[in-house]
């Protein structure tokens, strides 16, 4: 169970955005860590983007200076709102990310980043089918997001942090077998080998790019 810090950390940017840059610091800073899913990707300024719970536009100002064609989907309308303020040449859009307003094979690629998380079992779930459901095929998704460290000495600051700031979805999340869960869906590693992960971090931070 989360402190009151975790509502606070939502209603105020400033410490929203505090948040992110210490955390970020674990694997060089907040530049590198929004540009940790995108590694080895080829974007063009033609590339179908879609941001994926895109919060308040922190990853989206980085996807906007590889393409035009960025499009943010949140649920909560207050991140929307900060979104189009902080990246206004993205599109955005407010919906659940289990029933996307997208028609099949839309998108090149879908990006998320520290949302899945969130997310309970039954979610998470619906979630990955969306995806799949909306990606081109041969389309990208990639996502960076909490993993269990395989460094002990990162348990006592990674548990100090759930604490804080997170729920029982995030102990749910490190525990569960995300690459099993994508092969089930059908997603495939982008050289069409079996998912992989590829960790930061202290094994604390995974991130993952899987193809349709």
């Amino acid at each position: 169970m989360a402190t009151i810090f975790r509502d606070w950390s939502y209603k105020y940017q400033w410490l929203y955005d505090g948040i992110s840059r210490l955390a970020a610091l674990t694997v060089g800073g907040e530049t590198r860590f929004r540009q940790l899913a995108l590694q080895g990707l080829i974007i063009n300024q033609n590339t179908q983007i879609l941001d994926l719970c895109c919060g308040s536009g922190q990853a989206t100002n980085f996807l906007v200076q590889h393409s035009q064609n960025v499009i943010g989907l949140d649920a909560s309308p207050r991140s929307i709102n900060r979104a189009k303020k902080n990246v206004p040449s993205a599109r955005y859009v407010e919906a659940f990310a289990e029933d996307m307003p997208f028609s099949n094979n839309q998108f090149d690629l879908v990006h998320t980043s520290a949302a899945l998380h969130e997310m309970n079992p039954e979610q998470l779930r619906q979630i990955l089918q969306e995806v799949y459901r909306i990606l081109q095929p041969g389309g990208i998704f990639t996502f960076v997001d909490f993993h269990s460290p395989t460094n002990p000495l990162f348990w006592p600051g990674i548990a100090i942090f759930f604490w804080l700031f997170e729920t029982e979805t995030c102990w749910n999340f490190i525990n569960t077998n995300i690459l099993e869960l994508l092969k089930e869906i059908g997603f495939n590693l982008v050289d069409n080998e079996s998912p992989k992960t590829v960790l930061y971090a202290g094994g604390s931070l995974q991130v993952v790019q899987v193809k349709k």
